[in-house]
Parts: C-alpha cells; sequence; structure tokens
C-alpha cells in the first residue's frame, strides 16, 4: 500500500523525535487514526477521555521531558474541545503541536455540518503558527514548521487537516517556483547575553547588600547555578508556583512560594530587600515584588519581551538561564557580610515551625494542611508531582519539601482547574519508572479528575513503577472561590455555587480495579500515605478535609481584612469555624512551636 498523507504526517513527527500522541478518534480525522493503527510510524496513540483531558497531557509531556507535546482531535467539536489544554500550554510557554480535522476541502465555505473556521478560532492560542494543509506536497513544511516553531519560541501550534487530504497519496514538494523545502536540522540559538551586558547586570548584583533571588520554571535546569551564585552573594531565594523543584526547599535560605499562595519570609525577602534578581521567572503579582524604586534589579530570561514586564529591571539578560548564570559567575564577588543571609535563614526556620503548628490544629474532620505536612518526609525519591488549581494549591506551595530531583507542575499562567490527573497521567507515560503524585479538591476531581481515572485504569499495567497516588480533599466545597468571595468580595459564602456534590470517589477507585482508601480520622493521615504509597497499583486517596481552615495569604491588608470581617457578619453560614480555626492560624504564627518539622 502507498503511504497517505496521514503516514507521512506521522512519519514526519516521528523524524522529529515524537514518540506519543495524545488525542481522541473521530470521522475528521480518521485518515491520521488509520495510519496510526497500522503503526509503521512508531508513534503511541494515547487515548484520553475527553479532548481537553489530552491537551492537558501534551502539555505535561512539554513540561516533564522538555520534548514537544503533540495532541490529536477530530473537527468541530474536537477541535473546540482542546483549547483549554492549549492555553494552558501557552501561558506556561510549553511546545505542543495540535493536529485538528477538518471537513473536506470542497465543503469548507459551505456551513457544513461540524464546519468551524478553525483557522480563526486557534489564530490566538496558535498565533505563532497556525495553518490548513491544502494539497500532499505542503505536508512536509506544515510539520517541519509547526514542530520547530513550537521548540523555538516555547509556544502552541496547530495543522489543520482536511480529511479528504488524509487518505489521499503522500508526495514530496516538486522542485519548482512557488514551492518550499524544509527540512529537520538542530536549531541553535544564541544562549548566552553580550560580556558587556554580563558585567553591568554583576555590577549592580555586587553593590547589592540584601539581594533577594526570585526563580521560575525557566530555572529549573538552573539548580547548581543559581545555588552557586545565592552563595556567592548571601541572597535568599523565593521561588514561583512553576519554579517549585527549582531549588530544594532543605536549603536554609530558600523562602519558599511566593505570592497569595505564599510564605511570611518570602514576603519579608522581598519587602527587605535592596536589589532583586528574577531569574527565568514571569510572576504576575506586583503587589508581592519589592516596591518600585525600593530595589535595583537584574533579569534573566529567555524571551526578551519579558524583560521589565513585571519591575523596572536595570538590566535585562536575554538568554538561557544556566548559560547565562555561568558566564555571569565570574564576575560575582563574594559577600562577606552574611547578616541578611542569617536574617532570611532564621525567618525560614520559624516559618517552617509555624507551618508544624498549623498543620497540627484540630479540624473537622481533617485539617488540609496535616494531609500536605504528613506527605512532605514521605515523598519518595525522584517522585514527580502535579497539582490542580483551588485551595489544594496553596497546601503544596506551602506545606511541601521539595527534594533534588523531583519534579512538580501545575497550571501556572492559566490556572485553570482540571489538570492534576491528565498531567499526572502525562508523567507516567514518559517516566514508568517514576512514582507519581496528583493532588486536587473535590471539584477539580469531578471536573475532570474522575474521567482520568478510567484512563488510568486502562493503562496502569504498563508502567514499570506502578506507584500512581491522586489525593483528593472531598471538603464539599469550592474552596478557592468560596474563600476569595469572602477575602476580595466581602461576600457571605454563597451555597447554591459553592456546595459540591458528594461522590464516593474511593469506591469508585475499586470498580475500576485501582486502590480506594478513605481518610477521616487525622491520626491515620500519615498512615493511608504510607499505605498509597506502598499499595502495587495506582490509588485513590480521598480525604474527609475542613474547609474552613483558611488559606491566610502571607500579608493581610486592611481591604482585605475588613472584607473578611464583611464576609462574617453578614451570615456566613461557616462563620464560627472560620473564626475559631482563624484564631488557631493566627496563635501558630505568633507562637509556634519549639521543635521544627525536620
Amino acid at each position: 500500500m502507498n503511504a497517505t498523507v496521514g503516514d507521512f504526517l506521522l512519519e514526519r513527527l516521528a523524524a522529529w523525535g515524537v514518540r506519543r500522541i495524545y488525542g481522541y478518534p473521530g470521522d475528521g480525522i480518521n485518515g491520521i487514526m488509520g495510519a496510526l493503527g497500522r503503526g509503521g510510524s512508531g508513534i503511541d496513540f494515547v487515548q484520553a477521555r475527553h479532548e481537553e483531558l489530552a491537551a492537558f497531557m501534551a502539555c505535561a509531556h512539554a513540561k516533564f521531558t522538555g520534548e514537544v507535546g503533540v495532541c490529536l482531535a477530530t473537527s468541530g467539536p474536537g477541535a473546540i474541545h482542546l483549547l483549554n489544554g492549549l492555553y494552558d500550554a501557552k501561558l506556561d510557554h510549553q511546545p505542543v503541536v495540535a493536529i485538528v480535522g477538518q471537513q473536506k476541502r470542497m465543503a469548507i465555505g459551505g456551513d457544513y455540518q461540524q464546519e468551524v473556521d478553525l483557522t480563526s478560532l486557534f489564530k490566538d492560542v496558535a498565533r505563532e503558527f497556525v495553518h490548513t494543509a491544502m494539497v500532499p506536497e505542503q505536508m512536509r513544511q506544515l510539520v517541519d514548521r509547526a514542530v520547530r516553531i513550537a521548540l523555538d519560541r516555547r509556544t502552541v501550534t496547530c495543522i489543520i487537516v482536511p480529511n479528504d487530504l488524509q487518505d489521499m497519496p503522500a508526495a514530496a514538494p516538486p522542485r519548482e517556483h512557488g514551492t518550499v523545502h524544509t527540512g529537520i536540522g538542530h536549531t541553535a540559538s544564541a544562549l548566552v547575553p553580550p560580556e558587556a551586558e554580563l558585567l553591568r547586570a554583576a555590577e549592580v548584583l555586587n553593590a547589592g547588600k540584601k539581594v533577594a533571588i526570585l526563580v521560575g520554571a525557566g530555572a529549573l535546569n538552573a539548580t547548581d547555578e543559581v545555588i552557586e551564585v545565592a552563595e556567592r552573594l548571601g541572597a535568599g531565594a523565593a521561588k514561583a508556583l512553576l519554579g517549585k523543584a527549582a531549588l530544594p526547599d532543605d536549603l536554609p535560605w530558600v523562602t519558599g512560594a511566593i505570592g497569595l499562595l505564599g510564605t511570611k519570609p518570602s514576603w519579608d525577602l522581598m519587602s527587605g530587600c535592596d536589589t532583586l534578581f528574577m531569574i527565568g521567572s514571569g510572576f504576575p503579582y506586583s503587589e508581592f515584588l519589592p516596591r518600585e524604586g525600593q530595589a535595583r534589579g537584574v533579569q534573566i530570561d529567555i524571551d526578551g519581551r519579558m524583560i521589565g514586564l513585571r519591575y523596572p529591571m536595570e538590566v535585562g539578560l536575554v538568554g538561557d538561564s544556566a548559560a547565562t548564570l555561568r558566564a555571569l559567575l565570574p564576575h560575582l564577588k563574594r559577600n562577606d557580610d552574611r547578616s541578611w543571609r542569617e536574617d532570611v535563614e532564621r525567618g525560614v526556620e520559624r516559618w517552617w515551625r509555624v507551618l508544624e503548628g498549623r498543620a497540627r490544629n484540630e479540624a473537622n474532620p481533617i485539617n488540609p494542611q496535616r494531609v500536605f505536612w504528613e506527605l512532605s518526609p514521605r515523598l519518595p525519591e525522584r517522585c514527580i508531582l502535579t497539582c490542580d488549581s483551588g485551595s489544594a494549591a496553596n497546601w503544596y506551595a506551602r506545606d511541601l519539601k521539595i527534594r533534588r530531583g523531583m519534579m512538580a507542575s501545575l497550571s501556572g499562567g492559566l490556572a485553570t482547574m482540571g489538570p492534576a490527573v491528565p498531567y499526572a497521567l502525562a508523567a507516567k507515560f514518559t517516566h514508568p519508572d517514576r512514582p507519581v503524585i496528583a493532588m486536587l479538591g473535590d471539584g477539580a476531581m469531578q471536573m475532570n479528575g474522575i474521567n482520568g481515572l478510567i484512563t488510568i485504569a486502562k493503562n496502569w499495567r504498563r508502567w514499570e513503577n506502578p506507584t500512581l497516588v491522586v489525593m483528593v480533599l472531598n471538603n464539599g466545597d469550592l474552596n478557592q472561590v468560596t474563600w476569595e468571595q469572602r477575602v476580595m468580595e466581602g461576600d457571605p459564602k454563597f451555597a447554591t455555587s459553592q456546595d459540591v456534590p458528594d461522590f464516593p470517589y474511593a469506591e469508585y477507585a475499586r470498580m475500576l480495579g485501582l486502590l480506594g482508601v478513605k481518610v477521616s480520622d487525622p491520626a491515620l493521615v500519615g498512615s493511608a500515605w504510607d499505605e498509597a504509597l506502598a499499595a502495587d497499583r495506582p490509588v485513590v486517596l480521598e480525604m474527609y478535609t475542613d474547609p474552613n481552615v483558611p488559606p491566610i495569604p502571607p500579608h493581610i491588608t486592611m481591604k482585605q481584612a475588613r472584607a473578611y470581617m464583611s464576609a462574617l457578619l453578614h451570615g456566613d453560614p461557616d462563620s464560627v469555624g472560620i473564626v475559631v480555626a482563624s484564631l488557631k492560624e493566627t496563635w501558630d504564627n505568633l507562637f509556634p512551636p519549639k521543635r521544627g518539622i525536620g
């Protein structure tokens, strides 16, 4: 049988190193699915339960491998369903190629069934490259351009393939005017800024007496370099959420997360510094950075468009974080005055004791902080952590002490609900030998997680290491939004919008052939984690947690305090529990336990 356009599409992707495609079938991509079925390309197809999950998996594939992620969907509704996961990739700067079907070429423009103007639809999320294949000779350059641009720009690209074209014989572009002849060769780019700019940056950093470092996802591969710079400058370092794995939390000068979900040491670091050094981060909340004019600034980012966007930087270095730091280090002088560093370390040590006290507080029935605090010392070596948006992200950001060799991610820029389980699936497909832990609330679990369990049940026996724990906080509340209503708007909880229907997560897992563990006794939280991490199959760990434990921000403004009191005074149904839990949190901040977490 002669190779079709569908066959060629897959073979060209395989030549680029693509080994896996996440997607869902449909008649708009029958020709491509037939080519996958023939197996000539060697590409593995992972069937998701929904196209949105397929796009999340492609995004996580890129995050956990550095490769391009690829997702596949049919025309019309299938293509539409990809969008949320693709925007997650776009806003977190991940290389993802979306391949979508379309109606026959002769029907386009005829208001045909499932005909959607896909070029217009994808023009924002895939603005760097979205094109429709019109002839077989065009497919080579579309695949090459889509993959190369996705990798080079760290963004989403899209190829639209009409279904009649997919079954046509593949053809190379002829050697004539008006044709394009592309190739697959490696693309090298300038990774290090000019020497003069490095010297300018070093002058600013060497002059600093109180240097604060902020790392993001762009520093994930620069751990050793960041540590050496911090040691040289006597700096403290905070982490944006996507940079959680960039620095291990057992370093005494690492202050942890920054922002609304952040720590008090990170707030103090930014409030007291005289120099800000941002490395690979697009952290958006300027109110948690130094006041304008307080600190001199140096920033490293691979994308020059991000320089000076969050804080008025004095020097912007466009380049790869690790390579740029290595080039910068010979110009940095050791700061022998360690008083600033010592202040930072005292604040960090105290903060871990505060978190321990808060985790030990009684709640009804389980304090969610305890769930994460008990997991922290039990984290397996080289594990991969995924988290969802919602209140789970608060405790993930603050309470988990990540160590070297671990990976972790969530939806950063888009902060969408629903990616934790599909992220975990992609982690297991790309690293089948590593333990994976997904953490999410009951809202996100009901949105995407339950469906994702079906895919786990279908595939887990393929994985070398079966350890995959899906931990769901069952508190019956869309908890993060409930707290935002209280603190930002001053409104009491609106139960009609916020209450989540109960669902037997652990029992459902057992129906699928997985292990389901349900915990409502705080004394059993630790042993439940032990059981889940030692299981011979994936586990749903259902924790019944108290929705009234407040995720207190590191700094409370008067406006937030007034809104909080307004919510309580205007008949919040959980006001008594909220007051009690808030008093406990405040007490632990004032009088942390003497013994640290260890």
